[in-house]
Order: structure tokens, then C-alpha cells, then sequence
């Protein structure tokens, strides 16, 4: 079908499409760590079978089985080179499945994200996503779809990308191109629905609209907005409201009657084109189609006469830039003078008192800042946020905190810094994170939504403040960001090269891994220069046994022989030699670093503490624990 031909058939009735296929395959047994899109080459009749319920509902279209059918998705089972043939067998299942009913429903080629956020905020390149799309598409035309719908997307610039692609392959077929939007009536990177209307329609979209989200209610005004936009007919699609764990699986609970009911109040408006997504069964669309059979459109101009019901609140409360002190490590750092950062690993369990009496002995003993890490080696420990509050509730400490990509997707990201500029946490360490395979349970899943360099990205936007759609927000804030950087790395090469990523997007200072030669952080520096400060860092020896383990099973470790000898002969006097060690390098690069990031092994504080005795006066006073 062709543009024209699908633009006069929205003229002379409401069009249904089908509901959930997702969904619908899960219920049918198939599990989430599945391929969903595979089932369509690997198990036809059970897609076929999914069809056929949503043929005999009287829709006027159904979607393919390919919503992850993209070479990035595919990528987690192996299947990247199939994208095409797993594209074009669900559009000729669909196709097969229409004929066999002798029926005349339209095929829609089903195009979802990527999965993963694009750069700069993500790993995923632009073009790489657009060589994705490009094959998928292919692979549905070749199937034979009559018009491509793209749907479920919360980043504008990805779907603008996957249209622009589309658009290249095919000006003939009709696009429909959907987004999903938060309960406060934006994408989740803030695009408004205005916005989207005025920018999809402009790139070539027949048809834009809103899916997914929650069910019809949380759509409203998002659908309402839309509607403003003159002369581009809008779609909505919702889910069967928000999913309930039930007996193990997971169950939508609106009912039939209620969506039906919902979106027919939709049509009064002027929406054209009607869904179903998440949670939607073969009893939703049966009822939406007896719902809306005889029913035309409404007029959009009497709608709109009503306003949207939005409401433009203001407050004159101080927002996050303006709570808490401000960074005194920062200003020292900008002054050029020697900072010391000891690292505290948060508690296992619930109590951090030691923790907080450590934090007051490095500040008695001069230590400019505290590091908190973030479950390190993947070993769930308290959170690092909540240790910083409960050790800056009682010492007058500068903290600096780990922020770490494995845990949380850029959404989490976001809200836990947030949390942290509210609660005056300005000094934050970039991290990718460990992965869950090392630690405590292997199994979890590791999130990675971003990298180091897309998390300090992102932060730079929030300073300047711009969101990660690129618009700008209602305040600023004012993170300082560092990285970490590992000069005795196996892959010297890709070490850099990462590292000069992060300082393309904004890095402010960083902290290596532990060093115990002078010689790699001069191969270090010959190598990527001394753009911005530099902590080194230091982790003093407890004994033989605990020099062999870094150097032999910890990633990025490096330990020369000979002060694994030393250790080894030191015997029960490991800690002290431990000490010596440390303050002997210490020494030798001095006068080369802007400061010392010492890492005392099973918060040792007191062994942090002996080694800054060689930096002067400052630190020439220690206090037990």
C-alpha cells in the first residue's frame, strides 16, 4: 500500500491495529532470556498462531514478530547476521497467516530501539544504529509488509534516525512512528509531545503517535498535546495499564472493556489509528473493534478549543546547585596544591561505624578527601551514597563518590547524582564498574545502559544544564568529574585511547589503579600528556600472600617481582614493609602528581595514614583509631 492510498483509507474509518505479540509469546511459555524476534524462523506456527487469534478479532492490521529483529539486539544470542532473514520470515509469517484466513488485514513491519543508549551518553554509534535499522527494514520489505511501523522509542534522535533510514530505503510505503512517554507527559529524555509530532511528521512519518507507557489514562494529555498539531494524524496504542507479578509471571489486569471504553473517548478527539501493546490480548482487540465499528474520527478543532488541562507550576524553593558547600578538594586541586584521598570500601552489612571513626582519623591526620566505592569487584555492599551522608553527618570531610554504569540504566544514573547534588555531593568518579560475574552473584545481570565515557557525559550536560535530550533544564549542576586510568593496563593501547575518550567529553581529574613503579606513570604521561590532575594510586602491601593474589587475580593489577619478594621476606612484618613500600614511591613521584589516592587494604586506615608521613608537616600527627 502506498502513502496515498493509506492516508485516504484513515479518512473513511478508524483503523485497529492488533495488540501484543511480546507478551503473548510469554504467555504462551516462552521466557524473557528467550530471542523472541528468532521465534519467527524457529518456531513459525507458534507466531502464526498468535496471528491468527488477533485475524479473527476483525483488525484492520497486524505487526510482525520483529521488534528486536535489529543486529544490536540480536547480538546477545549470537545472532546478529540474521537480522535480515529473521526480519523478512516475520513478515512473511504474518503474510502467510492473512492469506490462509482469506483475509484482506494489512501487514506492518515492526521496527523497535536498539536497546542500549547512543553515543555520547551510550557505546552505541549513530551510524552503527542506522546500519541496524537499515537491514532490519530491508528485511521486512523483502517479507513484504505493507507499511513499517516504529514503535516504542523514548530517545527523539534514535527514532529520527530510524525514520531518516526508512525513508531512504522506501518513499512509497506509509510510516507510522510511535513514542513512549513518562507519567509527566514526556519521553524520558523530556521531549514534549508537541515536539515529537512537529519533528517525526517533518522527516517523513504518515502517522505519530504514543505506545507502551502505561495503560489509556497515563496517555491523555500526551495524547491531548499531540492533537494540537495541525494536518498529522495521531495514534495511540497503550498497554493493558502496568504489570502485576502473579503467580510468577507477569499479568496485565485492564480489562477489555476498559481500554475499549478508553480509546473510544480517543476517537472523539480525532485519533485515527488505534492498538493495542503490552499486556493486549486477542479480548482486548475483540472488544476495541466492536467498540469503534461505524465510528469516524472526531473533530480536532472542538477538542482543542478545551485546552490540554497541563498546568504550568512554579516554585521559588531553592533547587539542587544551591544546597550543600561547596567542594573544597576541587578548589584545592584548581590551586594547584598536593591532595591526599583515602578510599573506604562501604560495609557488608548495615553498621558503619568504623567506618565513620576511619573517616574522622584521616581527617585529624590531614587527608584531604574521602573515596567511597562502589561495590567494588561486584560485592554487594551498603549503598556508597548513604555511607557518604552518614560519614559527612558527623566529619567535615570532603567525600569523593563512585558512581558506577554496572548497576543502574541512565535513568538510575541520573536520579542517584541528582541525590547526590541535592545532598551537596559535588566530587564524583566516573566508573564502568566490575562485572556481576566476578563477585558475589554471578548470575545478576549487569546493566551497563553507559560506559565511563558516557557517564561523564551525561553529567556534563546536567552542568551545564542541559538534559540528555539536549534541552535545557530548570537548574544546573555542579559535579566535578573524575576517571579512573590504569597505566599498567595488559592492553596499553586501548587503555589510552579510552582514557583520551574521557577527556574529550569532559573529565576533570583522575585517579589511577594501583602503581608501584615510577616507571609506568612516566610511560603513562609520555603517552597521554597531563591535561588535568592526576591522583596516583597507591594500595600498601599487608603481606606475600596478599601481593600475590593482586598481582595474580585481579584484573589490571600489576605488582613487580621484586617487591613481591620483599613481601614474601618481610614475613609476620608485611603490613609495615607494606608501608615502607608505599611510602617509597610515594616519594619517587611526589613532585610529578597532583596527589595520592591511597586504597588501604580491609580499611586499614592507620596504614593510610603511616604512609602520608612523608609528605611533611601536614601530615606528621597521627591519631589512632
Amino acid at each position: 500500500m502506498n502513502r496515498a492510498a493509506f492516508r485516504a483509507l484513515m479518512e473513511k474509518q478508524v483503523i485497529v491495529f492488533d495488540g501484543a505479540l511480546g507478551t503473548r509469546l510469554y504467555d504462551s511459555g516462552i521466557d524473557f532470556d528467550q530471542c523472541f524476534d528468532a521465534l519467527s524462523r524457529d518456531n513459525p506456527e507458534l507466531v502464526k498462531k498468535i496471528h491468527r487469534e488477533y485475524l479473527a478479532t476483525g483488525v484492520h492490521v497486524i505487526e510482525t514478530n520483529s521488534f528486536g529483529a535489529n543486529a544490536l539486539r540480536l547480538r546477545q544470542w549470537g545472532l546478529e547476521e540474521d537480522a535480515f532473514e529473521i526480519a523478512k520470515a516475520s513478515a512473511q509469517i504474518a503474510r502467510e497467516a492473512i492469506e490462509e484466513a482469506n483475509s484482506r488485514v494489512l501487514v506492518a513491519g515492526s521496527v523497535g530501539p536498539v536497546g542500549k543508549p547512543l553515543a555520547p551518553i551510550g557505546r552505541i554509534e549513530p551510524e552503527d544504529a542506522r546500519a541496524a535499522f537499515r537491514d532490519q527494514i530491508k528485511g521486512l520489505i523483502a517479507g513484504g509488509v505493507d507499511l513499517l511501523v516504529l514503535e516504542t522509542f523514548i530517545h527523539q534522535e534514535e527514532i529520527q534516525i530510524a525514520l531518516e533510514e526508512a525513508r531512504a530505503i522506501t518513499d512509497e510505503l506509509p510510516i507510522i512512528a510511535l513514542m513512549s512517554f513518562t507519567d509527566e507527559g514526556k519521553t524520558i529524555y523530556g521531549n514534549k509531545p508537541e515536539e515529537v509530532v512537529r519533528a517525526l511528521s517533518a522527516r517523513g512519518a504518515d502517522v505519530v503517535g504514543a505506545n507502551c507507557s502505561a495503560g489509556p489514562h497515563k496517555l491523555r494529555e500526551v495524547i491531548q498535546r499531540m492533537l494540537k498539531v495541525p494536518d498529522v494524524p495521531i495514534a495511540c496504542m497503550p498497554n493493558a495499564g502496568l504489570p502485576e507479578m502473579v503467580g510468577g509471571r507477569y499479568m496485565y489486569l485492564s480489562s477489555p472493556e476498559y481500554l475499549a471504553k478508553s480509546l473510544r473517548e480517543f476517537i472523539s478527539w480525532g485519533v485515527g489509528i488505534l492498538g493495542g501493546c503490552c499486556g493486549t490480548s486477542a479480548e482486548h482487540m475483540q472488544a476495541i473493534v466492536s467498540e469503534v465499528r461505524g465510528v469516524l474520527p472526531g473533530e480536532r478543532a472542538s477538542y482543542l478549543a478545551q485546552g490540554t488541562g497541563f498546568l504550568e507550576l512554579k516554585s521559588d524553593l531553592p533547587v539542587g546547585n544551591e544546597v550543600g558547600r561547596q567542594s573544597s578538594f576541587r578548589e584545592k586541586l584548581d590551586r594547584g596544591e598536593f591532595v591526599v584521598s583515602v578510599e573506604i570500601d562501604p560495609p557488608k552489612g548495615i553498621d558503619a561505624s568504623r567506618l565513620v571513626a576511619g573517616a574522622a582519623t584521616c581527617k585529624a591526620n590531614g587527608v584531604d578527601a574521602i573515596n567511597i566505592a562502589d561495590s567494588p569487584l561486584a560485592r554487594a555492599r551498603m549503598s556508597p551514597l548513604a555511607l557518604a551522608m552518614l560519614i559527612r553527618r558527623s566529619v567535615d570531610i570532603d567525600v569523593i563518590l563512585h558512581m558506577s554504569c554496572r548497576d543502574r540504566n541512565v535513568l538510575g544514573l541520573q536520579s542517584e547524582c541528582m541525590g547526590a547534588q541535592a545532598l551537596g555531593i559535588r566530587d564524583i568518579l566516573c566508573v564502568t564498574g566490575d562485572p556481576p560475574q566476578m563477585g558475589d552473584y554471578p548470575d545478576a545481570t549487569g546493566v551497563f545502559d553507559v560506559n565511563a565515557v558516557g557517564l561523564v557525559a551525561l553529567l556534563k550536560k546536567l552542568n551545564e544544564g542541559v538534559d540528555l535530550a539536549g534541552k535545557p533544564t530548570s537548574y544546573k549542576t555542579d559535579f566535578h568529574l573524575g576517571v579512573a586510568s590504569n597505566p599498567t593496563a595488559v592492553d596499553f593501547d586501548l587503555e589510552s585511547n579510552h582514557f583520551g575518550k574521557k577527556l574529550e567529553v569532559g573529565a576533570e581529574f583522575t585517579m589511577t589503579q594501583p602503581l608501584y613503579a615510577k616507571e609506568d606513570l612516566e610511560r603513562w604521561y609520555e603517552r597521554n600528556g597531563t591535561d588535568i590532575p592526576l591522583l596516583v594510586g597507591i594500595l600498601p602491601l599487608r603481606n606475600g600472600r596478599h601481593a600475590e593474589f593482586l598481582h595474580n587475580e585481579v584484573p589490571g593489577m600489576s605488582i613487580p617481582e621484586e617487591i613481591r619478594a620483599r613481601m614474601h621476606k618481610a614475613g609476620e612484618a608485611g603490613p609495615a614493609e607494606g608501608v615502607r613500600i608505599a611510602q617509597e614511591f610515594l616519594t619517587s613521584v611526589k613532585d610529578s602528581v597532583q596527589g595520592v589516592y591511597l586504597m588501604p587494604p580491609f580499611n586499614r586506615f592507620e596504614m593510610a595514614v603511616e604512609v602520608t608521613k612523608v609528605l611533611g608537616d601536614r601530615f606528621s600527627e597521627s591519631t589512632k583509631e
